[in-house]
């Protein structure tokens, strides 16, 4: 992102962490109509609950400075910053009073994303000549829960650039609408999210608040509006979504079978005068 709002042409630095947990996902054809699915895995729900992050969570609106600082008053602050921090995530001045830096945004994603579909492969030769192009797929996964990423950005960059960077990264073709950045925040014992707008530019953020990670991380999730829009999938990804739901569906019912039949054999076995087996 340095090149997308500072006008430089040098690629952006990235840092990835990854987390243990292993995403679920499919493979779906979106040519003629004719469906391929391939599940990775079957570990993660498609309506899984939220995790509490901590004792309390609520929204609360933190209105962000809106004052400029003069080029001495950045001076003081970057360097003020980098005197806190403990690694190599320096913030850097520019001669033009913009400063560059890294922001780590952490994924907190409740439903799957979609990557492009691979590259075309050689045509085919059907019987009689008729050449047809390589099947279409387009992949759909959960992102693991702790993954994290690092952005070298500048102080011009804003928050929908941040998303559409993340999403670039990790070659999302969701719309980026789809999404919104959050800065979190930890306050006696409690945990405050504020959705940033689309102007706000976080490494300002950062810089006023400091590096310290619980008093201001950034969060990436979806952009709520009360309900999922089902209508921005296309047929087979809602398809494969209905196969997902009956497999859990099928397995939580053969698990409350099994925990109900258990129960039952152990309570004959306590009744008095029972016959064993």
């Amino acid at each position: 992102m340095k090149g997308s709002a500072g006008g430089s042409g040098k690629s952006p630095s990235f840092e990835m962490t990854w987390g243990s947990s292993a995403s679920s996902g499919y493979c779906s054809d979106d040519d003629s109509g004719s469906e391929f699915e391939q599940y990775f895995t079957a570990r993660t729900s498609l309506g899984r609950k939220p995790q509490i992050e901590a004792k309390t969570k609520k929204d609360e609106p933190v209105e962000s400075k809106k004052q400029e600082w003069s080029v001495a008053e950045i001076q003081h602050k970057v360097k003020e910053y980098n005197s806190l921090i403990h690694g190599n995530l320096f913030m850097n001045m520019n001669r033009d009073g913009s400063y560059t830096g890294f922001v780590k945004v952490q994924f907190k994603l409740a439903r799957p994303v979609s990557v492009p579909p691979p590259k075309k492969g050689p045509s085919r030769q059907e019987a009689g000549g008729k050449r047809t192009a390589g099947v279409k797929r387009r992949t759909s996964f959960y992102l693991p829960k702790d993954t994290s990423k690092h952005l070298h950005i500048t102080s011009h960059t804003s928050a929908r650039q941040v998303i559409e960077a993340l999403l670039k990264k990790f070659t999302v073709v969701d719309n980026p609408a789809k999404f919104a950045l959050f800065e979190r925040r930890e306050r006696h014992e409690q945990v405050y999210l504020r959705k940033i707008s689309d102007e706000e530019r976080p490494l300002r953020l950062r810089l006023e608040t400091g590096p310290n990670e619980k008093l201001l991380s950034f969060v990436l999730k979806e952009n709520e509006t009360g309900e999922v829009n089902w209508h921005a999938f296309s047929m087979p990804e809602l398809k494969n979504f209905m196969r997902i739901l009956q497999r859990e569906e099928e397995e939580h019912v053969k698990q409350i079978m099994q925990r109900y039949a258990l129960a039952r054999a152990r309570m004959q076995e306590a009744l008095p005068g029972s016959a064993p087996g």
